[in-house]
């Protein structure tokens, strides 16, 4: 890979520098220690793809806020469109006295989402909010009480979501106890198949290990909905292939069963194209989503088909701040963006430049066991050797903190905590991203040697 200077990353003082030293002693006397954070130090200013701190050190984002910035930071028109609506009214509860942005959001979701089915919208604040009231919509819709999620997926911390959930630590351990009747299923992982099987074989096992799931851990007629993320997130950037997907639907589709599309991180262009789903040509009944929705305003959505989201009773589901004018605006102006951008066709080129770059470290280090990605989705598994595959936690940490305390903003994921994700902006510019490649490299050299 080409090394040049640094264009972009600008580190006046060692990270954390003393402003953030300081920051972070009083962090440490107000703050509870249970929210983790991931780079050492505060931000004052943010644009694009740069992060600059308390102590003028810029700093190239992979993070991209878990996932939240796929327009970039502060784009434009979201700014503008912010300051427009503050001046107008910031918040009068959609559920007291009601406002156009709402609707003219709710209609978009139901023609951008996947389907040409008749679809309603509504609106919360958070990812998990909305995974909650997904369920709940597709309780009451179907009589029914089971709710399937997946091994290693990802939902959200609150009750329910956490009880979706398939990782201990730090999301279960001694949080229970959990919600009931919530069952888990088997998520092909392909790098981790047994040995000798390949991924079509694999496919095929976990799917027929579904079918006697309804034999001997819950009928089929008891389950209202399956939850599936179309690339498990926090799970390590696990990429399902289509057959799963379908053969997931179909089963769905035999028993009556409502199938619900985590896209909180997923969604919004991330994968190449506007929702995962669309990869695998799957038509989800309910489909979830947060995060990129909106520049990084709290706002969380539901879109479903229309005859199941009127199952709930004026009442029986919503939320003071649900949908909030601010929300609103800001996702309205970010999907303009993402459409006329072409941002999902971005994705498709940033994570070009990233797999290929991948496949060098693959090369390079033993280190490095695998390498992943759809869209600007991308993920390495870092493993003690490439024949165990054995999962080296202890090496990803080192790595994280290494590339944060270098100037590149960059986060772990996974069941064994051995994941380097990618979620850069995808406004970000050829020239950022090769740096913050080099970065990376630079450091995979330091720590798995060349």
């Amino acid at each position: 890979m080409e090394r040049n200077a640094t264009r972009f990353i600008r580190l006046n003082t060692p990270v954390p520098g003393p402003q953030a030293q300081e920051l972070l002693k009083r962090k440490e006397a107000s703050v509870p220690r249970g929210p983790f954070t991931t780079a050492p130090t505060f931000v004052v200013k943010a644009e694009g793809a740069l992060l600059t701190d308390v102590d003028g050190n810029t700093f190239i984002d992979f993070a991209g806020a878990i996932g939240t910035m796929n327009a970039g930071h502060c784009p434009p028109a979201v700014v503008e469109a912010l300051k427009q609506q503050l001046d107008r009214y910031i918040h009068t509860c959609f559920h007291v006295m009601m406002y156009e942005p709402y609707i003219q959001l709710a209609e978009k979701l139901n023609q951008i989402t996947p389907g040409d089915h008749r679809k309603k919208t509504f609106f919360l604040n958070s990812g998990a909010e909305a995974v909650e009231n997904a369920i709940k919509i597709a309780r009451k819709h179907t009589g029914r009480k089971a709710i399937v999620s997946f091994e290693r997926g990802y939902h959200g911390r609150t009750l329910l979501a956490m009880s979706l959930t398939s990782k201990i630590r730090p999301y279960k351990y001694q949080f229970g106890p959990f919600a009931p009747e919530v069952y888990k299923m088997s998520y092909p992982y392909y790098y981790r198949a047994p040995q000798g099987m390949t991924p079509e074989e694999l496919d095929e096992y976990t799917l027929q290990r579904f079918r006697d799931f309804f034999l001997g851990d819950v009928a089929p007629d008891d389950v209202a909905a399956v939850i599936i993320e179309p690339v498990q997130g926090e799970g390590g950037f696990v990429i399902p292939s289509k057959r799963f997907v379908q053969g997931v639907k179909q089963i769905c589709e035999e028993h009556g069963i409502l199938l619900i599309a985590d896209e909180v991180q997923t969604g919004f262009g991330r994968t190449g194209k506007m929702f995962a789903m669309e990869h695998f040509e799957v038509v989800p009944d309910l489909l979830v989503m947060s995060k990129s929705i909106a520049a990084g305003l709290p706002i969380s959505a539901v879109t479903g088909r229309a005859e199941i989201m009127d199952g709930p009773n004026p009442g029986e589901i919503g939320g003071t701040y649900g949908g909030s004018p601010l929300g609103c605006v800001a996702a309205l102006e970010v999907i303009r963006m993402m459409e006329e951008a072409n941002l999902p066709q971005r994705a498709v080129q940033i994570g070009e430049r990233i797999m290929q770059a991948f496949a060098r470290f693959r090369e390079r280090f033993p280190q490095v066991g695998d390498v992943r990605g759809l869209g600007a989705m991308c993920a390495l598994e870092i493993v003690r050797d490439k024949t165990s595959k054995e999962p080296d936690k202890e090496l990803t940490a080192q790595i994280v903190e290494r590339c944060n305390r270098r100037g590149l903003v960059i986060l772990s994921a996974g069941l064994y905590s051995n994941v380097i994700r990618i979620l850069a902006p995808l406004v970000i510019t050829d020239e950022q991203l090769r740096e913050g490649l080099a970065v990376l490299e630079s450091v995979l050299e330091e720590v798995c040697g060349r």
